[in-house]
């Protein structure tokens, strides 16, 4: 297997929003999922890969098409069903990309046509939500995706298990991934439905400052001549993010939301109109994970202001007489509330 030198995450100049939702989404990947959306060329697909690359190889089950844990293999994987520390391999962690063409057989699997031709035997090829599970999966140009795709990709990514039923078959498999969308507003949006679904979005403009243009440049440049080099200076800052990761991984079960927080979200949800209650959910993980990801035990009202823009903006009703974009409307709302 060749070696991996992706572009290191604390190398990335700028696009805090990305970075700070990839980061939630990884620490509670019930929070549902990342759209980025933006211009090209912005470092989307590189902070995907640049966070996969940061985080620990994972054991996996030998064998095992769905990549269990050999320790505590998924109750429901067809392969490792009573199985329990066997055999390991040790892996990077999957970034898987979906092809904008790709089928739903491709996708979700599908019968094994090659063993039910030469062995006579009905049998399940996995898919590509088999192959993320326990990494990521990114979908470039997200919004020019066939909506009932989008809707099956959200389902698994939100509910972890991958359903599959047709020509006999009925399998059931895990499938626990953090999905990240990406694309570009000029070419088309998601339907209002399926943005709901997401649980953060960012926003990625290019950035105006000149100074940090040419310090993507002089990095880009860089680690293009020597990737192995690039990514020795920034070890110490790399390192550092892992151990905070994986710290906050370990907390997060035990962070407790305060009322004066979810009160906060709540009422955020009420003023802006935001439809259903996945809004409040949203804010309260993405602000329970940030909470951890700080080292603290308690989400409070300071924590739900800073990812309200991520959890909401992406949720209000478009008003085409509102000349202040979406994220603005949360943030001016925020100015005008009390803690």
């Amino acid at each position: 297997m060749a070696t991996r030198n992706p572009f290191p995450f604390t190398a990335i100049v700028g696009q805090e929003e990305l970075k700070l939702s990839l980061l939630l989404a990884v620490i509670d990947p019930a929070i549902g999922g990342v759209l980025v959306t933006g211009h090209r060329g912005t470092a989307k697909s590189t902070a995907v890969r640049a966070l996969a690359e940061l985080l620990p190889p994972m054991d996996v089950m030998e064998g095992c098409p769905y990549q269990c844990d050999p320790v505590a293999p998924a109750a429901l994987c067809p392969h490792c069903q009573g199985q329990r520390n066997g055999k390991s391999l040790r892996r990077p962690v999957p970034v898987i990309d979906l092809p904008l063409g790709a089928t739903e057989d491709r996708v979700v699997g599908s019968v094994d046509i090659e063993r039910a031709l030469v062995d006579g035997e009905q049998a399940f090829s996995p898919g590509l939500l088999a192959a993320a599970n326990r990494g990521f999966l990114y979908i470039d140009e997200v919004n020019l995706l066939e909506d009932h795709l989008v809707d099956v990709l959200l389902d698994v990514a939100a509910s972890g298990i991958n359903v599959v039923e047709r020509e006999g078959l009925s399998i059931r498999h895990p499938a626990r991934f953090v999905l990240v969308g990406s694309g570009n507003p000029e070419e088309g949006d998601l339907r209002p439905q399926l943005l709901d679904r997401f649980g953060l979005q960012a926003r990625i403009r290019t950035i105006d400052d000149v100074s940090q243009r040419v310090e993507i440049v002089k990095r880009r440049l860089a680690f293009e001549h020597d990737p192995v080099a690039f990514a020795k200076k920034f070890q110490r800052t790399q390192s550092a993010l892992r151990k905070k990761i994986l710290a906050a991984m370990q907390l997060h079960a035990k962070v407790e939301l305060t009322d004066p927080a979810l009160i906060l979200a709540a009422k955020l949800c009420d003023r802006l109109d935001v439809d259903g209650h996945r809004g409040e959910l949203a804010v309260s993980r993405a602000a329970m994970a940030l909470a951890a990801l700080e080292s603290s035990q308690t989400a409070t009202p300071a924590h739900v202001r800073r990812v309200a823009g991520l959890a909401l903006a992406h949720r209000l009703r478009k008003d085409p007489l509102e000349p202040a974009s979406d994220d603005e409307r949360v943030l001016r709302l925020l100015a005008e509330m009390p803690d």
